[in-house]
């Protein structure tokens, strides 16, 4: 079996490939999207990464309470506190491109998100809490790719009004997520052998494979872009 690390890596590459290969996602990509598709992008987002610090939390405290991880308890907590606040910036490039968002009524949920919430929260709750390190790495490793290069493909294109000032999601986790990806690679080296390996796989492959299902309704089928136990 590859190393942990080796895995995961390639799960990104797959996905990264995929995104690619769909048009809307593409699209986003290069900064082409409409306002219409860019308030649905933005608002599925805001559904899944509000749940990142609750689902780290918890994580936490289970670790915490297990007694055999309190390094990584730690950690978890640690990026709960870092999370504080992502979802806002969502919100406030809805706003600034005329498209608010009321947190208390928010739109209803794609498929893929639905199942991305449930999925981590079956993890956190019963499975492995160390399971979502597959889905932070994916991510992470997302934003440190392409955030930056679709903001600024975006802001170049100005085809969504008041876009300069609605990058705010897509450079903070650019910013935010430096560094990051380091610290997890150091984890999953000493992780590779656990018991937790093939939970924190699969979550990685689980969320790689839903996370196009945020571009729900294209031309191109959501399908699986990765092989977890490889």
């Amino acid at each position: 079996m590859s190393s942990l690390v080796e895995t995961l890596d390639r799960t990104v590459s797959d996905l990264l490939f995929a995104l690619e290969a769909h048009p809307k996602a593409r699209r986003l990509l290069a900064g082409d999207l409409t306002t219409d598709e860019y308030a649905a992008f933005l608002g599925q987002t805001y559904l899944y990464v509000r749940h990142t610090r609750p689902l780290l939390r918890r994580a936490g405290e289970r670790l915490g309470r297990s007694g055999q991880s309190p390094d990584l308890a730690r950690l978890f907590l640690q990026k709960a506190d870092e999370e504080q606040g992502h979802e806002a910036w969502a919100l406030e490039d809805l706003a600034r491109i005329g498209r608010p968002l009321d947190p208390a009524a928010p739109p209803a949920p794609s498929p893929a998100v639905t199942a991305y919430v449930a999925w981590n929260h079956f993890q956190v709750e019963a499975g492995s809490p160390l399971a979502f390190l597959g889905t932070a790495y994916v991510l992470e490793a997302l934003s440190q790719a392409r955030a930056a290069t679709a903001a600024a493909e975006l802001v170049a294109r100005r085809r969504i009004p008041g876009i300069e000032r609605a990058v705010r999601f897509l450079r903070g986790h650019a910013d935010a997520d430096e560094g990051h990806l380091d610290v997890l690679r150091g984890l999953f080296t000493r992780l590779d052998s656990s018991a937790d390996g093939p939970a924190i796989r699969l979550s990685a492959a689980v969320t790689a494979a839903l996370y196009l299902g945020m571009f729900a309704g294209d031309e191109a089928p959501i399908t699986a872009v990765a092989k977890p136990c490889e």
